[in-house]
């Protein structure tokens, strides 16, 4: 009776464990769909259900040929993995499902090997259907604003609007990275921008581009984060008509930055792998589609941005060294808004301005309690966050004639006590430079005097020394590991 018990509470654990995973199966955004090894469905969730068309019941338990016609066996990602034991990764298919509705997914299939055999195979499936539909828009607006012609004395391409002249400031630091900015303008080198988010960098590659003989060419832009990496290569070398499962042929953002320039934007979100491709490229100014035999000669220039250091993003294998030295001919460093605090009441005042014109208002300026909050906070958005400071500000303005305390955004207001009251717990560090010092090597030591600084009050804690510098944890131990410190 024991005994009999005991197999009534394993069995009961079982169904309850598949009862669990069936669950969560249910409930994943990918699909998933498990055959064994005579090529019949043993798993088969809702989510692939709803990609394909096809009711659960009609496809598990069934032979997968039969359950869908529409398959062979040379065509079936499924069946050739079990066939070859060798899986297929990151797959973009183009296909109409079982309701007759387009669907694009990048399917990863696997063999499922016990004891050395193959047992089945798995496939999950993501749909990015939405996302191609963005990216295709994207082409097409490209392609579009690409063959307007410019009327009149329109001198620059239509998908820019900023100029060497749009960049305000007056910094030091800040008329270096535009000097730098007019100097490679006029050269056909390419060049990377980087700096943190909401610095400006795509306002200086406009920039550059304006101001370069290639102005009234395509200016192409694409955020290398914003699309995965199946998707990204497409747009960037086109695609040829049997390339992979639903293709067509089409021109890449490279085709049509021919003769102009084309931005790549957060370039570390790149994979190495598409980095290789790139730098290939580069090198040869020539593009093979995905899919192509042919190679297609181009002539462009490429800028690059980052939002982080160069250095770091190699360090982290978040960029090529040799792309690096091919793309970094010419290096701009953004600096950040708190490394130019002089600049913040010329950002102020020209925020003010535009939304006067937006909200109709006659709002003349900040009071001195606001003047001090903005010249004391770290501004992790840079120029960026203090635009939307100011709008939000001069949203709850009525009849007011200057922004108060009590206008600005809540979040911001509990941001900014955060950091003022750490910043008043730092202790200033006097450096004594030796005299005939080079202005390098004094910024180096400076640096290096602050890290110990804010290391020595935080007990060597790297991330809360990060905070108190103004800088990244990944950036702070680079310097840490640049100048030896540890």
């Amino acid at each position: 009776m024991k005994s009999i018990g005991k197999k009534e509470t394993l069995l009961d654990e079982l169904l309850h464990k598949i009862q669990g995973y069936e669950t969560i199966l249910g409930r994943l955004d990918v699909g998933i769909h498990v055959i064994d090894e005579e090529g019949k469905t043993i798993v088969y969730n809702e989510t692939m259900s709803k990609l394909e068309g096809c009711e659960v019941s009609e496809v598990l338990g069934k032979d997968l040929l039969s359950a869908m016609p529409h398959l062979t066996v040379e065509n079936s990602t499924l069946l050739t993995v079990l066939r070859t034991g060798t899986a297929l990764p990151d797959r973009q298919q183009n296909y109409i499902n079982a309701r007759g509705k387009p669907i694009v997914t990048v399917n990863s299939t696997t063999p499922l090997i016990i004891d050395g055999k193959v047992k089945g195979a798995l496939e999950i499936a993501k749909d990015i259907t939405f996302i191609q539909a963005l990216a295709d828009k994207i082409v097409n607006l490209q392609e579009n604003l690409i063959k307007q012609k410019t009327r009149g004395q329109m001198p620059y391409h239509p998908n820019t609007r900023y100029t060497i002249e749009s960049i305000l400031g007056e910094a030091p630091q800040l008329r270096v990275a535009i000097h730098y900015a007019e100097r490679a303008a006029h050269t056909s080198s390419n060049v990377l921008i980087f700096g943190e988010t909401g610095t400006g960098k795509e306002l200086f590659a406009q920039s550059i581009h304006n101001l370069s003989p290639r102005k009234s060419h395509p200016f192409v832009a694409v955020n290398c984060a914003a699309l995965p990496e199946q998707l990204l290569e497409g747009l960037l070398f086109g695609t040829t008509k049997g390339g992979f499962t639903g293709a067509i042929d089409r021109a890449g953002l490279f085709e049509q930055a021919n003769g102009g320039t084309l931005l790549l934007d957060e370039l570390n979100s790149m994979n190495m792998e598409l980095q290789a491709k790139l730098l290939r490229v580069l090198q040869e100014n020539i593009v093979r589609r995905v899919g192509a035999v042919n190679e297609v000669a181009i002539n462009m220039r490429v800028i690059a941005t980052m939002n982080v250091e160069p250095a770091v993003a190699i360090e982290q294998k978040k960029l090529r060294e040799d792309l690096y030295y091919r793309l970094g001919v010419v290096t701009i460093r953004i600096p950040a808004l708190r490394e130019r605090r002089s600049d913040i009441a010329i950002y102020t005042d020209t925020f003010i301005k535009k939304y006067n014109k937006i909200l109709t208002l006659k709002v003349k300026g900040i009071d001195k309690a606001v003047e001090d909050t903005f010249l004391r906070y770290n501004w992790p958005g840079n120029v960026r966050e203090l635009q939307h400071v100011i709008e939000g500000a001069m949203n709850l303005v009525t009849d007011d004639e200057y922004i108060t305390m009590g206008h600005l955004p809540m979040l911001f207001c509990a941001n900014a006590a955060n950091t003022l009251e750490r910043s008043q717990e730092q202790v200033v560090h006097p450096v004594a430079f030796p005299k005939g010092l080079s202005l390098g090597n004094q910024r180096e030591l400076l640096e290096i005097d602050n890290i110990a600084a804010a290391l020595a009050e935080t007990g060597g804690n790297i991330t809360r020394a990060a905070d108190r510098l103004g800088l990244t944890r990944q950036v702070l131990q680079y310097k840490i590991k640049k100048y030896k410190m540890k």
